[in-house]
């Protein structure tokens, strides 16, 4: 959920690069911390709830001083809470159970598809063309997905954690659209604290309702192939893969711009298949790395490409936007 509204500001821009570079390896610790969690017994509605529950407490106090000093309009109330459903308890409950039972680099790679969705989506609404770049940037990442899914190769992929993996993809969607919707005098604190109480509250809802599985299990996890305490990868997801990471990010991408921002975020991916690789021993095979080049290459061009189409769908009456305003939530 980070965000990054208006324009750069100027200097300091290369220690900005650094705390989006910092946001970026926070958030993606996310996903191999969560995988040991999960493969210790708990289930992937339980790790979310831990998370942004532990992530909200720590905020709390931050969240009731601001509130006090500036209260959001209605309109931005009613944006929080539907990010606090989508972008928070949907995103990250579809992207951990896809790491349930994929590789935590494949699942993140599915939901960093999100821009070229919009890019259908505005194709579809607008009845106009993206731009040449735009376009190309959406088919090699279509072919990068390919790659990726190594369909009748020698890696199975679980069709299941593909499909929530696609649905981590268009929660990212939404929160692309909820984003441009939100006024630019929203504290940030507001907008992430918010978000995060109301995604443990609905996520403690549903749990309580038996609607989503909560069950967690204090027995020992593997990292790094040693046994230790499940209090580590706690302690890891809230402070680091959610406080830590969202506070630079937010910082960064109010220096840089959401454009600039944005494109680091993209290494997010890359820390996240580092991560899972040192802390679980979990590295793609040679074609689904290549995949994922081809993905990340793919948003990037359309990222890039203020032909895209895509600013279309959150402008005002249509019409586009000069820059997009997410950076990337807090999905991964």
């Amino acid at each position: 959920m980070r965000r990054a509204g208006g324009p750069p500001r100027q200097g300091g821009s290369a220690g900005a690069i650094v705390l989006a570079l910092v946001s970026a390896l926070a958030f993606g610790t996310s996903g191999p911390f969560a995988k040991a969690l999960l493969e210790s017994g708990w289930s992937p509605s339980a790790a979310v709830l831990v998370r942004v529950g532990g992530a909200a407490l720590v905020l709390l106090p931050a969240l009731v001083v601001v509130w006090r000093r500036k209260r959001p309009a209605q309109r931005d109330s009613r944006i929080v809470l539907a990010y606090g459903v989508i972008a928070v308890a949907g995103a990250q409950i579809c992207y951990f159970s896809a790491v349930q039972t994929l590789s935590v680099g494949v699942a993140l790679l599915l939901e960093y598809l999100a821009p070229v969705l919009l890019v259908g989506l505005a194709w579809a609404r607008t009845r106009t063309a993206p731009g040449r770049r735009t376009l190309v940037g959406s088919v090699v990442s279509m072919v990068g997905l390919v790659l990726v899914l190594d369909i009748g190769g020698a890696v199975d992929v679980d069709p299941i954690g593909v499909v929530w993996g696609l649905g981590a993809a268009v929660c990212l969607s939404a929160y692309f659209l909820l984003s441009a919707k939100v006024s630019d005098d929203l504290p940030p604190v507001l907008l992430a604290g918010g978000g995060l109480a109301v995604g443990s509250v609905a996520i403690g809802l549903l749990g309580v309702l038996g609607v989503l599985p909560l069950h967690a299990s204090t027995a020992s996890v593997e990292l790094m192939g040693r046994t230790t305490s499940w209090v580590v990868p706690v302690v890891v997801l809230v402070l680091i893969s959610s406080v830590l990471a969202y506070m630079t990010g937010i910082v960064a991408a109010g220096r840089l711009g959401s454009r600039v921002a944005s494109f680091v975020g993209l290494t997010e991916v890359l820390f996240a298949v580092l991560a899972a690789w040192l802390l679980l021993g979990q590295l793609p095979v040679a074609i689904q790395l290549l995949g994922g080049l081809c993905i990340m290459a793919g948003v990037a061009l359309v990222h890039g490409d203020p032909d895209s189409g895509a600013d279309a769908l959150t402008a005002p009456n249509g019409a586009p936007t000069a820059e997009p305003q997410p950076a990337s939530p807090l999905v991964g």
